[in-house]
């Protein structure tokens, strides 16, 4: 069958994606520390972001922990089945990423300090993986909501690029892409290392320093 001879460096094509569902899937109502609505609308004055940087469950606790985010949350994006669950992206026949979502205050933290997390935060440089975890779900992507988010994103992929070059590093392999729809993982994904401190966490950078600025809010 087709999923048993693709590669997990492939990208599924469209028309093979899983057929997923018209109905979201159940998922927390709120967030695990905070105690604030899981599917809060963005504050005014305040800004979002998205990321994929490999399981999402060590992700969202680098992007909790961070002052001035204000909420977040890990879910399903950038691939072709509607609402799919967490065994469907596991066949890697749904194209997502694993990400999280970030709501933030830009008069605290920066979109370019959240950059800088992110480029520091994991390895992307390794195309359809993320260390031992294996598959176009942990792929390294930022999903832009504004003009000058994309910008800021691209700008410090070339920052980045030179500074692994220097190090003797690989070719960074994230996509760049404006945010698409997010799909909310389970329940028991939300905030899963709150939850089971001693749970796996898979991600690790690859010890280059990001050298960007602070300029960019939203």
């Amino acid at each position: 069958m087709f999923f048993m001879n693709r590669t997990k460096s492939q990208m599924v094509d469209p028309k093979d994606a899983l057929p997923g569902r018209a109905e979201p899937l159940a998922t927390a109502e709120t967030h695990f520390i905070s105690g604030l609505p899981l599917k809060s609308p963005v504050p005014e004055g305040m800004a979002e972001a998205m990321f994929g940087m490999g399981c999402f469950w060590g992700v969202e606790r680098k992007f909790w922990q961070t002052p001035g985010v204000w909420l977040t949350m890990v879910g399903y994006a950038a691939g072709y089945t509607p609402n799919p669950t967490y065994k469907e992206t596991c066949t890697q026949l749904t194209g997502h990423n694993e990400v999280v979502r970030v709501i933030y205050d830009p008069s605290v933290v920066s979109y370019d300090q959240l950059l800088k997390l992110f480029w520091e935060g994991h390895d992307p440089t390794q195309g359809m993986r993320q260390g031992n975890d294996m598959g176009s779900t942990y792929r390294s992507g930022i999903y832009t909501y504004t003009e000058a988010q994309a910008t800021a994103a691209e700008a410090s992929k070339a920052v980045y690029q030179a500074a692994l070059n220097a190090a003797g590093k690989g070719a960074i392999t994230t996509e760049i892409l404006p945010a698409p729809e997010f799909y909310f993982a389970e329940d028991y994904h939300q905030q899963y290392l709150e939850k089971n401190p001693n749970g796996y966490c898979g991600i690790g950078g690859t010890g280059v320093t990001c050298p960007i600025g602070t300029g960019v809010t939203a």
